[in-house]
């Protein structure tokens, strides 16, 4: 995603939780610029993170190899626009896509990797543990939206407005 890309797919989950995220649960899955690496340069999960806390969000994050301590450095970089208090008060790191989502006004799926995709993870069982309505906005477009929206979930795909 370009920067244009990430702000405008940032501002459109803003607006579909009925345009606040203030003190709303918003899990992201994913931290790393791609599948199979920890390499988080240019990540949009830094953007989409940072805006969400400036919004006041609270936001749980999992990605199998990024670690706490990388998120929450990149988090606070120079130029990213968040500082340490707002990352400790706003940021969870979870162990598993599970603890992320539960809880969870929204999810938003922010690497590619194939843990997320239908049939490694059980999304009946997400939807069950999240507020409802439950939204789930697909950044990397690995989800089968169809299904989803049988089990209940409100989803929104980059780059498509149903």
């Amino acid at each position: 995603m370009n920067e244009y890309q990430k702000m405008r797919f940032t501002h459109r989950i803003v607006r579909t939780l009925f345009n606040t995220v203030t003190n709303k649960k918003i899990a992201l899955l994913g931290f790393a610029f791609k599948k199979d690496t920890g390499d988080t340069r240019e990540s949009a999960a830094i953007t989409l993170s940072s805006y969400l806390i400036q919004e006041h969000a609270n936001i749980a994050i999992y990605d199998p190899k990024v670690s706490a301590k990388q998120i929450k450095m990149d988090l606070t970089e120079p130029g990213v626009g968040t500082n340490e208090a707002d990352v400790h008060k706003h940021v969870t790191v979870c162990e598993s896509t599970y603890e992320a989502c539960a809880g969870a006004a929204a999810i938003v799926i922010c690497t590619e990797w194939d843990e997320f995709k239908m049939g490694q993870t059980d999304y009946q069982k997400i939807f069950d543990s999240m507020q409802k309505p439950a939204f789930i906005f697909d950044g990397r477009l690995i989800l089968d939206a169809p299904k989803l929206r049988e089990i209940g979930f409100r989803v929104e795909t980059i780059g498509k407005s149903v």
